[in-house]
């Protein structure tokens, strides 16, 4: 593109030559009258040889004549080229402010929704933040059970006790031949002994809650008034739950009885060994729910 001072010096330069040429033309045809005017007077009066070297002057001013109009129509022609370029440098110009103007408007409106984005972004992250707080507080919390309840039973060093955490919840499975007769939902000697030891860590921790899970093996079952295997499931996890509230003072609101029948095994039911893991009671020891996502709720509402 041409800066138009450039192409305002160009035009000066045109406008000199042009006004030259006018002046050239000017005198040329006050030349061209003059010799003829001469040529006329002294026709009658002037040798030949001296009419000559006017005539031959004559010509020689005819032609420059044509060539300085030449020119002329030549500068003409550069001029209006000329005029034509400013009027479209201006009209460039023009939109190119016109352009500037709306990019102005639209960083200014992509700033803004900029600036919204990293807000947003901002109080997502310390809501996520958090969160994170908050499950560390809840993990924290089942890292220090498990350690109590371990202490619990290292003295017992049983195999038939497993002490487990699978996201973040604390199972303890005992065998049914610690807690149950064979075939029956009434307790053995040993219950009272394990289930004690639940009972005291889960005293200390009240913000925990217990669910109690009876599980089966496989083979049908059935004896008076039980008639399958859910019944039996149901049956041994109620009765755990009427000693941890009854003997070890385990508060009702905190506790909940499932039976799971033989659906969830974790051992093969074709073979003694595998119906024998199957058969057991878990007891799940976990924080409130409605506490946790309390904690998780106050967190998104500190981060707004």
């Amino acid at each position: 593109m041409v800066p138009l001072k450039s192409l305002f010096l160009a035009l000066d330069l045109i406008a000199a030559k042009l006004l030259n040429h006018k002046n050239t033309l000017h005198i040329m045809k006050k030349t061209l009258l003059l010799t003829a005017g001469i040529a006329l007077a002294l026709s009658s009066c002037v040798s030949k040889k001296k009419y000559t070297t006017l005539q031959d002057q004559y010509k020689d001013t005819e032609d420059k004549l044509s060539s300085a109009k030449v020119e002329l129509a030549e500068c003409r022609a550069a001029s209006q080229a000329a005029n034509q370029q400013i009027e479209y440098l201006k009209n460039t110009n023009y939109k190119l402010l016109n352009n500037v103007g709306n990019l102005s408007v639209l960083s200014k409106r992509e700033a803004q929704n900029l600036e919204k984005s990293l807000e947003t972004i901002k109080e997502k992250d310390l809501q996520i933040k958090n969160m994170m707080q908050a499950i560390s507080k809840k993990d924290s919390v089942t890292l220090a059970l498990v350690t109590s309840l371990k202490g619990a039973f290292v003295s017992m060093d049983d195999e038939d006790i497993q002490i487990q955490v699978d996201k973040g919840v604390v199972f303890v499975s005992i065998s049914d031949k610690l807690l149950f007769k064979s075939g029956s939902y009434e307790v053995s000697s040993r219950a009272r002994e394990v289930l004690g030891k639940v009972a005291k860590v889960v005293q200390n921790r009240p913000e925990l809650e217990v669910m109690v899970e009876g599980h089966t093996d496989n083979k049908p079952f059935q004896k008076g008034q039980l008639q399958d295997n859910w019944d039996l499931s149901v049956k041994r996890a109620t009765t755990i739950v009427r000693i941890l509230e009854n003997d070890f003072k385990v508060s009702p609101q905190r506790l909940t009885a499932a039976g799971r029948s033989y659906y969830i095994p974790v051992a093969d039911n074709s073979t003694a060994e595998g119906r024998t893991a199957n058969r057991r009671t878990r007891i799940i020891v976990l924080p409130k729910l409605d506490q946790f996502f309390g904690m998780v709720e106050e967190g998104m509402q500190t981060a707004k």
